[in-house]
């Protein structure tokens, strides 16, 4: 797909005026399945799911062929599994997702700095800076879909207004591979028709409170006194909803934060006390967690592992480095301390995480360990373990303790 078919793709409302519109919210569209395909073309056009596979998993992300039977994110795997059995069924690879991730905000930054990530695969963006070097929003947008298809193999949707509120609704509306703008004096007339649940804040239990009080649009819910919503919802929600409801967001695009802590965690489908299994278990976030952190090009100092039981007590316990690390085999080490160290004996645990924190810039702190003369075998070993993984997909290397011995 070209530049020029991304942008006759681009849909609009009204007559397409971006004055006055600097705020874009760019969502990737079935980001972890299209990072699957990207490596998987062969399974183009067909329905792919992506998560686990226990009986507790729930589907990460669908492509768009398996959303036609109803699968979407966050749904059980066995009810997806049910709705769609001819799909194929990916297991994760979050290292490639943030890898990803990364590459997609690298293309945001060398439009604007003010670059709000609020998930690995969608993003607010304050454009107002750029438009004398790039041209209008639209324009911006629309560069910004071309981009992200040249460079990552994926597509993006885009949602051009002048609050952040209004821009991601018109991301999800122009989805899959679109752009939408929302202008300035058609924000209420673009509004009004949507459902309540369009809102910010409206979930199930606010919904069915507003419906019962007759509300079933954002148009009703407007019109309704705002001391009314305030006594049917609180005063917080009810300020909150009336203000939504005629367009109104004064919240500022707000330049990402560095991350402070990189992990990973798994809920087993059943629940385990075998110290083998949990140990192989800890080494598997341990490998997950060090990819993601070298993905973005990220060290930390302290190792914290977290420990939920059956009856859901949770534990945690942490360590800090000497020297920070992206190592996976010195992850595990202190992890598996860390664990044995609860003297657990048989408890039945539910789920196990681990996450490393106190993360500073790679590059900087390999410095500091060449000068300390510091050996770097496993690291050079899981960086190749990283180039096979782009290669060959997930899994394509791992430790042999992590090797399935069933054949």
């Amino acid at each position: 797909m070209s530049r020029n078919q991304l942008r006759r793709g681009a849909v609009r409302v009204g007559d397409g005026d971006d004055t006055g519109c600097p705020v874009l919210h760019v969502d990737m569209d079935a980001f972890y399945a299209s990072v699957e395909l990207r490596r998987r073309p062969d399974l183009a056009g067909q329905p792919v799911i992506v998560g686990g596979l226990g009986s507790r998993a729930v589907v990460l992300s669908a492509s768009y062929p398996a959303r036609e039977y109803g699968v979407h994110s966050a749904m059980p795997m066995l009810r997806a599994r049910r709705l769609c059995p001819q799909a194929v069924v990916l297991e994760p690879d979050h290292a490639a997702y943030a890898e990803a991730s990364a590459g997609v905000l690298a293309v945001f930054r060398t439009l604007t700095p003010l670059v709000e990530p609020i998930a690995l695969d969608e993003a607010f963006l304050d454009v107002a800076g750029a438009e004398r070097r790039l041209g209008r929003p639209a324009r911006i947008g629309e560069l910004i879909r071309a981009r992200v298809y040249d460079e990552q193999g994926i597509t993006c949707s885009v949602g051009v207004a002048a609050t952040k509120f209004v821009a991601k609704l018109a991301s999800a509306h122009a989805k899959p591979d679109g752009l939408l703008v929302v202008p300035r004096d058609q924000v209420v007339n673009y509004l009004h028709p949507l459902p309540v649940s369009a809102l910010w804040g409206v979930g199930d239990k606010t919904e069915e409170a507003l419906v019962r009080l007759g509300l079933r649009t954002i148009g009703d819910l407007a019109h309704v006194p705002v001391a009314t919503l305030k006594r049917a919802l609180g005063v917080a929600a009810g300020t909150h909803l009336a203000e939504l409801a005629w367009g109104r967001d004064p919240r500022r695009v707000v330049a990402e934060e560095p991350d402070r802590s990189i992990g990973a965690e798994e809920t087993f489908p059943s629940d385990v006390d075998d110290p083998r299994l949990l140990h192989r278990e800890l080494l598997r976030l341990s490998e997950r967690t060090a990819a993601r952190l070298r993905a973005a090009g990220q060290v930390g100092r302290t190792v914290s592992i977290k420990v939920r039981f059956a009856d859901f007590t949770t534990l945690t316990r942490s360590r800090t480095l000497p020297d920070p690390t992206d190592v996976a085999q010195e992850i595990y080490r202190i992890a598996r301390i860390l664990f044995d160290g609860l003297g657990l004996q048989r408890a039945r645990i539910r789920l196990v995480g681990v996450r490393v924190e106190g993360l500073a810039g790679a590059a900087g702190a390999f410095r500091q360990l060449a000068l300390a003369e510091r050996a770097a075998g496993w690291r050079e070993a899981e960086r190749a373990v990283d180039a096979a993984t782009r290669r060959f997909g997930a899994g394509a290397v791992r430790p042999a303790a992590l090797v399935d011995p069933d054949p």
